[in-house]
């Protein structure tokens, strides 16, 4: 029964993640660029196209665009 309420609690935390994204794309943008940095850095660069991807993903998610 504990991970039913940990997935729920994951369920509410996503949406509410999904709900402010949608209403502050622009703050969205900025964390997910440093964010990108920050990880960019602390692999000295090993995955950066990777994480290139995934920042511009989360980026476009944020501002209704579907990522591909």
């Amino acid at each position: 029964m504990p991970l039913l309420k940990r997935l729920t609690a994951l369920a509410g935390a996503a949406a509410a993640a999904s709900k402010y994204a949608r209403k502050h794309p622009d703050k969205v943008d900025r964390w997910a660029a440093k964010a990108g940095q920050f990880v960019d850095r602390r692999t000295h660069g090993k995955y950066h196209d990777r994480i290139g991807s995934l920042v511009r993903r989360v980026q476009d998610s944020a501002h209704g665009r579907r990522a591909h």
